[in-house]
């Protein structure tokens, strides 16, 4: 099992990375909360992994934080909770963020997080209020701008499960000129949220 990579990043394209490590590039999906803080292309990361086998598939999930694979693999044992919507929600709020709404039992605010209705939050809270501690952790900064920074974004949000419609509308209410497409996801992240900017 793969616990842990350290490479060089070859490729960005959210929410999926390449990392080439001893010769082998390997395909990671990683939540815009890891995406924000990686280092220019070409340059060395390590990467916190979870690997997930099943029936017919193989799949990768790095975070930059231990406290954020800890989160997912939380996420993961709900019932009703997968991989997209475990990154989802770590791509809309930071770790202590999400401790805060679960032990406060903030059904509406996770609600917003897309794929999670409401039985969902519900069992979230349930069955994760014991398990979550906040942990220090801050939102990240972010990156160099890519070639289409909003084309990157739109594609990102569709990725985590907003509808075109909705991408777009949050990309068109908060962008500003210059912004990277990991501060755009970021800024609709927040605002689809109800953080605002």
């Amino acid at each position: 099992m793969i616990g842990r990579l350290r490479g060089v990043l070859v490729a960005k394209a959210p929410p999926w990375i390449m990392l080439e490590a001893g010769g082998v590039g390997y395909e990671l999906e990683v939540p815009m909360s890891t995406l924000y803080d990686l280092p220019e292309q070409g340059r060395e990361v390590t990467l916190f992994v979870h690997y997930a086998h099943k029936e017919d598939t193989v799949a990768l999930y790095g975070f930059l934080r231990e406290a954020e694979r800890a989160q997912f693999r939380n996420l993961l044992r709900v019932s009703g909770v997968g991989a997209r919507i475990a990154l989802s929600v770590l791509s809309g709020t930071s770790v202590d963020e999400f401790a805060r709404l679960v032990q406060a039992g903030d059904i509406g605010a996770l609600t917003r997080v897309p794929g999670i209705g409401r039985k969902t939050a519900e069992r979230i809270v349930v069955e994760l209020r014991d398990r979550v501690a906040t942990t220090g952790a801050v939102l990240p900064g972010s990156a160099a701008v890519p070639r289409d920074a909003q084309s990157e974004a739109l594609t990102a949000l569709q990725q985590l499960g907003y509808k075109p419609a909705e991408a777009q509308r949050l990309i068109r209410e908060t962008r500003t000129p210059g912004d990277s497409a990991e501060i755009l996801i970021r800024k609709a992240l927040k605002a689809a949220l109800g953080g605002g900017d």
